[in-house]
Parts: structure tokens; sequence; C-alpha cells
């Protein structure tokens, strides 16, 4: 093995597991670590903790938990292995796949019981393929929601979420909390949930620059940090890796760049790569993702490639062999006046809403809008091949900005005249000005709507079955009959957003066991060398199964990765 020896060097610190990036892999197996006994720290790169976890929904993909059961939306792990085999094929036979449905249940009730972090399943929440053996619920758990007031001065060490996902000088809105905060006035219930919310976030704001009421990836991320500084394990912030270090034949430990200096960490049980996979790395974009996709991020800019870099300078292999280098999201962009470039990515607010269709530049659709971010953008690069798609246009009328809004436009917006000088919003009072504007045929984008007109009217999609998965149906109009995701587009004004590929995160990363062990190309476990989170190859081979197939996997290997270095796997029966 080449790269940086170890010889007679000095040490400046010493440990036992050394865990090199803060998200949720990282957190987790530090904080794993720490409860089996293990001397820990945590070395992060940026000022606070969370990675793109911390900006996400927070959602784990566990088939089979208990809480899914005690909730009454019993899921089965067989059930998961037929639908992981329907999209996988002969790769769910990969013994990752088999280690991450045994121990995910095992993983969630251990940290539920020696930690703060707690999940449960909402009623409904499909998976993202209608396939043999898909859930519609049970299998996809949501984090319970944190009081960031609970951590004190290290509140400030969670990094926020997007600033386009906040409202009211930093309020925290889930999916639940929608109806209430736009229509306050339509119950009881909605006038009394709207106002504890915002009750809530002006108290907040006496004290605190952001509201603490914390949910989704930010709850996650805080009920990791609680329980690491319940255990006392030592989180070294500023410190970037620039090297891996061998000794015999072994990874031996790290040397880190401070704002102070350079350090040399030992780790004498073992190293968890878990710095957040490619990121902005331009070296691993320009090498792995396909062309003009790799514009735009959705990754904290700190995420940089460093782990799969430095693993691959270990001898660590990348596995390349997969669909797709990264699970991806359409997103919009505009400059904000105060020079903050808006990323906004449409997730399920308003691509699934009935009143919407995409174009490419022929004017023409290429995908079912409703379906998941990932397939959508799929759609995006498979037409990109024939016809330009990147960007791709979302197509309203003026009714639908009221009812659902259009990405960085919320709903009921009245005056659009920022976003259209912006260049956010292109406006045409007919379809031949909206074509203009966008510089798309008009007549093969009349016809295209017009067809979809018809679709709508008789509620069956013919070209994408749009409306007829649990999926779309869970993301568009119950209201709306008789296809929640079909409604006539018209009459004018028309309205376009233009939509970018960004990755949500990477699916290409070293290649592992099943224990988070880092493989040779010869696929020869590197002693001492463990990666988890997106600085591993994904499971799932680059597709994306349903919501919190990312950080599942992430904190199911970091917690076997942990567990292996402690030696505690065999007598658990999970090796």
């Amino acid at each position: 093995m080449t790269g940086q020896h170890a010889d007679n060097r000095r040490w400046d610190v010493e440990t036992d597991l050394l865990v090199i990036g803060a998200g949720a892999a990282g957190m987790t197996a530090a904080l794993v670590g720490a409860l089996e006994g293990l001397d820990t720290i945590l070395c992060e790169k940026s000022d606070m903790v969370g990675g793109t976890t911390a900006t996400s929904a927070g959602t784990i993909w566990i088939p089979g938990s208990r809480q899914s059961e005690a909730a009454g939306a019993p899921d089965s792990i067989e059930a998961a292995k037929t639908y992981l085999a329907a999209l996988l094929d002969e790769d769910v036979d990969d013994s990752r796949v088999a280690a991450y449905l045994a121990t995910g249940p095992a993983v969630l009730d251990y940290l539920q019981q020696k930690a703060s972090v707690a999940f449960t399943p909402p009623p409904v929440h499909p998976d993202y393929h209608a396939r043999p053996g898909a859930a519609i619920g049970g299998r996809a758990l949501g984090v319970l929601p944190f009081d960031g007031r609970k951590l004190g001065p290290d509140f400030a060490r969670v990094r926020p979420p997007r600033r386009e996902f906040m409202v009211l000088g930093g309020m925290m809105v889930g999916k639940t909390d929608i109806p209430s905060l736009l229509h306050p006035l339509r119950s009881l219930e909605n006038f009394a949930k709207a106002a504890c919310l915002l009750a809530r976030q002006a108290l907040d704001r006496i004290h605190h620059p952001r509201g603490t009421r914390l949910i989704m990836g930010n709850a996650l991320v805080a009920r990791l940090l609680s329980s690491l500084k319940k255990h006392a394990v030592e989180i070294r912030y500023q410190t970037q890796l620039t090297e891996l270090i061998e000794d015999e034949g072994k990874i031996a430990g790290g040397r880190f760049t401070t704002n102070d200096s350079d350090i040399s960490i030992r780790a004498r049980r073992g190293v968890v790569l878990a710095t957040g996979g490619i990121g902005w790395s331009s070296e691993l974009r320009s090498r792995l993702f396909p062309n003009d996709t790799q514009r735009y991020s959705l990754s904290p800019d700190s995420n940089t490639g460093d782990g799969i870099l430095a693993g691959e300078r270990a001898h660590g292999a990348l596995a390349q062999d997969i669909r797709s280098p990264a699970l991806w999201m359409p997103s919009s962009v505009m400059q904000q006046p105060d020079g903050h470039l808006s990323v906004f990515p449409h997730i399920m607010l308003d691509r699934a809403k009935p009143g919407l269709i995409a174009v490419n530049s022929g004017g023409v659709r290429f995908v079912n809008e409703a379906n998941s971010y990932h397939d959508f953008v799929e759609g995006m690069i498979r037409s990109h091949r024939t016809t330009s798609s990147i960007p791709s246009f979302l197509i309203c009328d003026r009714s639908f900005i009221r009812d659902y809004g259009l990405g960085l436009v919320h709903p009921g917006t009245r005056d659009l005249s920022a976003f259209i000088k912006s260049g956010y919003l292109f406006q045409g009072d007919t379809i031949a000005k909206l074509a203009n504007e966008i510089d798309v045929k008009a007549d093969a984008l009349a016809g295209t709507i017009e067809r979809h007109n018809r679709f709508a009217k008789s509620g069956v999609d013919e070209d994408f079955g749009r409306g007829a998965s649990e999926l779309n149906c869970f993301n568009g109009d119950p209201a709306n009959k008789p296809n929640p995701c079909l409604r006539r587009i018209g009459p004018g004004p028309y309205f376009a957003v233009a939509v970018w590929p960004s990755d949500l995160a990477s699916s290409a990363g070293l290649r592992t066991d099943a224990n988070g062990r880092v493989l040779t190309s010869e696929r020869q476990p590197i002693p001492g060398l463990y990666a988890a989170g997106t600085d591993a190859a994904s499971i799932f081979r680059g597709t994306y199964p349903g919501p919190g197939t990312m950080i599942g996997p992430a904190m199911v290997f970091a917690w076997r990765a942990a567990m292996d270095i402690a030696g505690k796997l065999n007598e658990l029966g999970l090796t």
C-alpha cells in the first residue's frame, strides 16, 4: 500500500476510533463507538455538524421495524427484499443488501434505547416505484421533532436548513404545517396550530437567530448531537482531512489541517470515512457525472470529496459499475438581491400537483412529472441525449401559482414582478408568447398543452401514466377529480420556470463490504479503514427505492462499522 507512512512520527493525538465527517453517518459511528466503550474523536471540516442530512427531510428507510408495527403500519423484510429484487435484479444478492435488511431494525431499537434518536412512521409515505413488494407506509420513518433549546450554545453548531425552506426569520415548516399556515381561518384546528407555530417562532427570535422547533433532518442532527454531548464524545471542528496514514500495512490514523496547524491523529482500532461523498469535488464530478449535470449540487460547500479521494490514495477502489453516480433533484435557480444564489429543490410541492407539465427545448413532455425527483431528472438526462432538456421548463397558469405556488414563488403570491424581473419566472399572456420567452417552438408547446388538457378531462395520462401510482396520488391534490395530478392548463397568462439537474447525494463511492470496510480493486479489505454514508458506494446501485434510502444505509453501516471496530458484531449474531 502506498501513501503517507507513519514511520517514527510523533502522533499529536491518539484515540481508539477516529471518525471523519459529522453528518448522519459520522455522528452515528462516533456515538455507537462511544456507547461501546471506545475512546472516540469525531473530526468535522466545517464549524457545524449535520452535512447534507441537516438540510434533508431526515427520513430513514428501514423495512420490518418494531416502530412501524407499533404504529399500526407493519412491514416485512421479505416484502422489502421482493421490492428490491424488482429494482436491482441480481444485485439484490449483494451481501451488503442482506446485512442492511437484517440490521436495520436492530439499529433503530439500539439508538432509541441507548440514545435520544427516535423515529416513527407517518401513516402514508410510499416507496418510489410501483413494483412487487412496494410499501405505501411503514417502511419510511420520520425522526421525532426536537427542541433546539436543549442544546444550549451548541444549537449554533446545527447546520440550518436551506433558507428557501424557512419562513418568518428562520422557522422550519413541515408538509403538515403548510395547510394551517396558508389557511388559518379555514378551521379552528388550523387556527390553533398556526397560532402556536407563530407564537413559538416569535419567542424564539428574542433569544435565537432562528427557530428552535426542529423537524426533519435538523431534528435528526440535533438528536445525534445531543447524544454525543451526553456521552462526552470529542468533536473537533474545522479539522480537515488531508491524508490517511499507513503503518505496517494498516491505516493507523490521519493528518489534518486546522485553523492553527497540521496535526496527526492516531486511531488504534479504526478510521471511518464519512465526509459526504462527491459533493463539490470538481475532480470527481468531471470524472463521474454525465455532461451538463455538474453545475449545481445541494451538498454543503464544505463537501469536496475529501474522504473518497483520500480512500483512493490509500488504494481503496471506487465503485463505478452502478446505474447512476448520483441521486438527482430538479432545482430552479434565482440570484437574490443580497447576492445569495437560491438553488430550490422541487421535491414534491409543485411537480405532482394538477395543472403543471414539464417540457424540453422541443416543447414536449418527457417524463411523468409526479414521479420521484430522482426519476424526473433521470428522464431529463435520457431526453437530453436526443433533444436539449437541460434545463427543462415547468409550465403552468396563474391559477396554479395561486393554489400551489411554483418553486420559490409561494402559494397565493399576488405580485410576481420581482421573480419575472430577476429572470426566475417567465410569463406570456398566450402560449405563443411564453414559448418565445423560453425559446421553444410555439406550435409544439401549444400541442403539448392541448394534449395534456385532454388527459386532464378524461383523468388518464396516456403518455406517462401520471396519477396512476400511490406515490403520484400521495403528492398530488386529492380534492382534484378525476385525477389528483391532472388539471387543465389555461386560460393565460402562462408561466414557466427553468429546472436543472442538481445532485442531492452521490451513489458512486468507495467499494465496501457488509461491515463497511473499504475494499481494494481486488476486493480485499484495507485493514483499519471503513467508509459510511456517501463516502461508500450505494447498496442500491444508483437506484432510488424510496424516501430515506440514503440516510437509512448511512446510519446502518455506520453502526455496523463501529460495532465491527469494537469487536461486537460476532456476539450480536449480525456478521
